[in-house]
């Protein structure tokens, strides 16, 4: 299993993404996902410098959608954790019960889709190219 590096245990380096990613969050708390990117610093530097641009940054995107669109990947993929921790997101951010069944409804429906447009090798409409 990959160690988790805890502040106090952490280098300045890490220590600065840390501190970074409570101030962006308004947390105290470090997820074991940072924690585990911690026992390389600049694979942490980058990934929370990346995750950071593209979930806080002001777009045409609410932080609920993006959080959902985060849920769908993650479950298409199978990531377990980030499953859990981007349903958590979208819990605190708004999202019913209800959003997420809805959710789940289509990642199944666009899964399948997917598979048999790919089995088949169904050609694209030419009005679908642009």
């Amino acid at each position: 299993m990959t160690q988790l590096i805890e502040y106090e245990d952490s280098s300045d380096e890490v220590r600065a993404v840390y501190d970074d990613i409570r101030a962006t969050r308004k947390t105290d708390e470090i997820n074991n996902f940072w924690k585990a990117l911690a026992n390389h610093p600049p694979t942490l530097q980058r990934t929370w410098q990346t995750v950071k641009e593209v979930m806080t940054n002001p777009g045409e995107l609410d932080p609920l959608i993006r959080e959902l669109i985060y849920i769908a990947v993650s479950v298409t993929n199978g990531c377990e954790y980030c499953i859990a921790s981007h349903t958590s997101a979208a819990y605190a951010k708004g999202m019913s019960d209800n959003m997420f069944g809805e959710l789940m409804v289509i990642v199944a429906t666009a899964n399948t889709t997917n598979r048999l447009a790919n089995g088949y090798r169904i050609p694209v409409d030419e009005r679908f190219k642009t």
